[in-house]
């Protein structure tokens, strides 16, 4: 989907607190491992209670890759899907690098320096959300410093987990590459071998001449004349 979207944005934050079922089904998701599982229930709830509730068509555009604005704040994914898109050099069309849905943290790296975004998010269905600001953060850090600093370590340990992760990745993807290099290499071999071959029977059939053999192939072992007149591998 098109990060350029001009379907409409988030609908008026709220208070989670105000929809007592989705605060209770935000207490959950924050819990699980997609999220942050390092919380206990009554640290989870803490936390929700600074969350705001958003929603979004399907379409929207929820976050913009190099956004400096709007980059401020975590969301919680309760229910929908959202497109992660990125924009690679000489390409017309993003990349859609993963689709989430509910029960993942999406915009941390923005809870925490405020960094414009690495990526694009679009709903790819309706979605509903938790939306954790700078601003609320700094007011948890004030009235409960000690789930605020757990929040920020179970959120720094996820992105060193998302970072080792990618880095496995990168270096899975660099072998491929390798691996796919050595073959393109080797088929350019070959075929420069049978336009050389090709060449040379045209001239020779041109001349009247016979064209030499090709150099034999791994399929075509070369022989030698052995001992007592017999033949083997050379």
């Amino acid at each position: 989907m098109d990060a350029t979207s001009s379907a409409p944005g988030p609908q008026v934050p709220r208070p989670i607190t105000d929809e007592p079922t989705l605060a209770a089904q935000a207490e959950a998701l924050l819990r699980t491992p997609t999220a942050l599982s390092e919380l206990t229930d009554e640290e989870a709830r803490c936390v929700v209670s600074y969350m705001r509730l958003v929603s979004y068509d399907e379409g929207a555009l929820l976050f913009r890759e190099g956004d400096q604005e709007q980059t401020g704040y975590m969301l919680l994914i309760l229910h929908g899907d959202v497109t992660v898109e990125s924009t690679v050099v000489s390409r017309t069309e993003p990349i859609v690098m993963s689709v989430l849905g509910p029960g993942s943290l999406i915009g941390e790296m923005g809870l925490l320096d405020g960094a414009p975004r690495a990526a694009s998010c679009v709903a790819s269905l309706p979605v509903t959300g938790a939306a954790l600001s700078r601003r609320s953060l700094r007011r948890l850090m004030e009235d409960a410093p000690e789930v605020a600093t757990k929040l920020l370590i179970a959120v720094s340990q996820r992105l060193a987990e998302r970072l080792r992760e990618s880095g496995r990745q990168q270096r899975i993807y660099c072998q491929l590459v390798r691996a796919m290099q050595d073959e393109i290499e080797a088929l350019e071999r070959k075929l420069l071998q049978v336009i050389h071959g090709s060449a040379a029977r045209t001239q020779a059939a041109s001349s009247g001449t016979h064209a030499p053999s090709p150099p034999p192939g791994d399929d075509e072992p070369m022989t030698r004349p052995m001992r007592g007149g017999s033949f083997g591998p050379y």
